[in-house]
């Protein structure tokens, strides 16, 4: 039996430097045009060919799918994950290689991605299923259904420009999964929605999995990739590293990120950190890490012990509105502990610019041994300034906390607590 999907030798390679004109609309040509003149006056424009270079998101990535298979793509942040279902999906075109996919494809890759903008939430329903081919009847057989799950009913007929992110997404997800497509690509979108909407979705996709259709999953959540996939591929660098069950391709992958973090470092530079988002430029400079007794973390951390994070960064203007969030997640990209400089009772409401430090000190880091990796971020009026993935890692080893020679094992923290024995 033929495979669903069949890749040979897939390459997509970028430039660098060079902007991409092709799907630029009017409005942005005609200004492009009228900045021509001033940026080969001031030689930026000579200068940006000079820094172009090439960088290949994806690298002779070949495999086969069958049908009814769940698949889910897992990797670290740059790995290629969401270039390879772009260019399955034909949102993108492949450099090299070849792609053959037998069934419809519905895909859900980014917020709003295939909606248009101007259309209402039900023009858009009935679009998205007649691009996928299906007759005006076929799709109003399950309007209703597809209506209820996205929670949307009360907007159905607004333009969905006017959407928020997370309605985006609701209506997104209900569409792709209930238009019976052959094969389902979903990549990691569903954090934009909440805790509750996030379990029906993954109940939703359980569903889909088990009627037989062809599923891509893109998570930084392994438990959800074990739980919902039966095979795994693991991507590094834009090539393959690993294709097998969906537990060994999530065993592989935490292994071999363990393996490359070494041990922690007391002060990370951020300058060249790759995994970031800076709408308003690189603030966020370094971290210092200490633990009891304010010794340079240099080893792991004992169950228990303090953590102190110094973390330098900058206001670009005066503001009295600024807050350093640290995420705490497991390797299976599961966020156990969120610090929060809001949370600080006692914080400074001053305004302050230029070069600052704030230092968040938890007095006792009780998760259970492990990896644990870190995502930083700078909020500027309530709005994210400067964020980074994966900005460090801490180790907790083991140790007996509880003085009994016992280590603890299980769940995600550690916490104080006391038996008593008395007779009934």
């Amino acid at each position: 039996m033929a495979s669903i999907i069949e890749v040979r030798n897939l390459s997509k390679q970028y430039l660098i430097g060079r902007q991409q004109y092709h799907s630029e609309t009017l409005r942005e040509l005609i200004s492009r045009k009228l900045r021509a003149p001033m940026r080969m006056l001031d030689g930026s424009a000579s200068a940006a060919r000079a820094q172009v270079h090439e960088f290949w998101a994806l690298n002779d990535v070949s495999f086969d799918i069958a049908e009814g298979e769940v698949v889910g793509v897992v990797g670290g942040n740059g790995a290629g994950k969401s270039t390879l279902l772009k260019v399955l999906a034909r949102i993108t075109n492949p450099t090299r290689g070849t792609i053959h996919v037998r069934g419809r494809i519905a895909s859900l890759l980014e917020v709003g991605t295939g909606f248009h903008p101007e259309l209402t939430g039900r023009e858009n329903i009935f679009l998205n299923g007649a691009t996928l081919g299906m007759r005006k009847a076929e799709i109003a057989a399950r309007f209703d259904e597809i209506v209820a799950f996205a929670e949307v009913e009360q907007f159905l007929d607004t333009p969905v420009k006017r959407y928020s992110s997370g309605m985006y997404v609701r209506l997104a997800f209900a569409v792709a999964a209930h238009l019976n497509p052959e094969i389902l690509i979903v990549d990691e979108v569903l954090a934009v929605g909440d805790m509750a909407f996030q379990k029906k979705c993954l109940g939703k996709m359980s569903e889909v999995s088990h009627s037989g259709r062809t599923v891509l999953f893109v998570s930084h959540n392994m438990a959800a990739v074990e739980n919902l996939c039966s095979r795994g591929l693991v991507l590094k660098k834009g090539t393959k590293v690993f294709d097998g069950s969906a537990k060994e391709a999530v065993q592989y992958y935490l292994s071999s990120a363990s393996a490359g973090s070494g041990t922690n470092e007391n002060v990370v530079e951020f300058e060249e950190t790759q995994h970031r988002k800076s709408p308003l430029g690189k603030l966020l400079k370094r971290a210092e890490l200490y633990t009891d007794g304010d010794r340079p973390l240099t080893e792991g951390l004992t169950i228990g012990a303090a953590l102190k994070i110094r973390i330098h960064f900058e206001l670009p203007r005066p503001t009295d509105s600024f807050n350093i969030g640290i995420g705490f997640n497991n390797l299976f990209g599961q966020r156990i502990f969120t610090a929060h400089s809001c949370f600080e009772p006692e914080r400074d409401s001053d305004q302050h610019s230029g070069a600052l430090v704030f230092t968040c000190t938890i007095p006792s880091f009780t998760l259970v041994p492990g990896e644990y990796t870190t995502f930083l971020w700078l909020d500027i009026s309530n709005a994210k300034a400067d964020s980074i993935e994966e900005a460090m890692r801490v180790s907790v080893i083991e140790s007996d906390y509880y003085g009994t020679g016992k280590v603890p094992w299980n769940g995600a923290l550690v916490l104080p607590h006391h038996w008593t024995l008395s007779t009934d």
